[in-house]
């Protein structure tokens, strides 16, 4: 019998999606604190407590921002923004997320970014996703690609980010043409 050799990469730990809650006001800024994290987002670093309690507890009722947890740990967050709910626009939402510095490349954005698109594909009826990211940020560009986003432009010096103006992409998805959403694997 083969020996099996030992994968170099950590196991993917059991993340649970739930609703954000005010009381999570600490977590949640801890999430957005690290630096990449910071970097890449539109978020400031070093937001108080205080104004993301306030936050969660003022977000519009057409807003949604869910938390992934790995235990008690609150290692990620990702906002689904139908911005205003204008009649016009009634069929599209923007979606924001990050992961904790210390939790990226474990499977935590795929868990929420599939969390999200159950929710605007089978529950909001949803037709188009939108989001931006920088350029520079290929492991999230490739993710957002899997679930059936699309380069759909570029906005120059879209934000200020280490003391420089920087470009983002513009990424949609579009749910009549984007591919299935990536099944789960089942846990063993």
């Amino acid at each position: 019998m083969a020996s099996r050799k030992k994968s170099s990469r950590r196991a993917t730990p059991r993340v649970r999606i739930r609703t954000a809650e005010p009381s999570d006001a600490a977590a949640f800024s801890q999430v957005f604190a690290g630096r990449e994290a910071a970097r890449g987002t539109l978020q400031l670093p070093l937001r108080s407590v205080e104004e993301t309690r306030k936050y969660l507890a003022n977000l519009p009722a057409h807003d949604i921002q869910l938390v992934a947890c790995i235990g008690a740990r609150i290692v990620g967050a990702i906002g689904l923004h139908r911005g205003g709910m204008r009649a016009r626009r009634v069929h599209v939402a923007n979606i924001g997320m990050a992961v904790h510095d210390d939790w990226v490349g474990r499977g935590i954005g795929t868990a929420l970014l599939r969390a999200v698109i159950d929710l605007a594909d089978n529950w909001l009826g949803l037709r188009r996703l939108e989001l931006t990211v920088y350029p520079d940020n290929d492991r999230a560009i490739a993710l957002y690609q899997r679930f059936g986003f699309v380069i759909e432009g570029r906005h120059r010096d879209y934000a200020l980010r280490d003391g420089a103006y920087v470009d983002a992409l513009a990424m949609a998805r579009l749910r009549d043409i984007a591919p299935e959403a990536p099944k789960q694997k089942p846990r063993r």
